[in-house]
């Protein structure tokens, strides 16, 4: 029954029926099935075929942000957003790089790494470098972490690597970069320190990135 359900909060989420999509949810948590469970299972499966669906030009982005939109209120119901810790890990900035809008996997990733013990600070999305630099520069940060949905602007986390290294900041931050669009061998290609296949992945490499492992 369990599956089924799943597969039902899947398809509703795909197809963007928010009031299917809330029923199903509340029977899911009813039946004890946890939030996590939730998330990183139907709810990310849904959001990377909506990615498809994107870079295949069958969705646009407005049905991004009407996507975005259902799965930021499953988290406020869900209470996930209230996760925070005493950030004794470090400080990770992060943000979705220029040219994309694409929240979810990042908003996902800033909750997680609250809740692991960083202190986040999320610059949100179409990020330029400039924005990255002084982030990193104002909160001393330990890590800078870039999401892309899209192959064609993954490839300004290229960019932003590069003028860290102009600003002579490459040397004190550890990059983390993630997102539907990235490989392990894209983070190696840029000069990155480390890739998150999900979300689960990221938050584990960034503790690997500070040392916490």
């Amino acid at each position: 029954m369990l599956d089924e359900l799943k597969d039902q909060l899947k398809e509703a989420l795909i197809d963007l029926d928010e009031e299917r999509f809330s029923k199903v949810l509340k029977e899911l948590l009813s039946a004890g099935e946890e939030p996590w469970s939730i998330i990183l299972g139907p709810m990310s499966e849904a959001m990377e075929e909506i990615g498809k669906l994107y870079e295949e030009g069958e969705y646009f982005i407005a049905e991004m942000l009407v996507a975005a939109d259902i799965f930021k209120k499953a988290l406020k119901e869900m209470k996930i957003e209230e996760v925070e810790s005493d950030s004794s890990l470090g400080v990770v900035v992060i943000g979705t790089v220029k040219g994309d809008v694409h929240d979810i996997g990042k908003s996902l990733v800033s909750t997680m790494l609250r809740a692991a013990g960083f202190k986040v600070i999320d610059l949100g999305v179409d990020v330029d470098a400039d924005k990255f630099i002084e982030a990193v520069k104002e909160y001393d940060a330990d890590i800078v972490a870039m999401s892309a949905l899209l192959t064609t602007t993954r490839n300004y986390m290229k960019v932003v690597i590069d003028r860290l290294k102009e600003e002579n900041l490459r040397d004190r931050v550890k990059v983390l970069i993630g997102g539907l669009s990235t490989t392990k061998e894209f983070a190696n290609e840029i000069g990155a320190d480390g890739w998150g296949k999900n979300a689960i992945d990221g938050v584990e490499v960034a503790k690997k990135l500070v040392g916490f492992s």
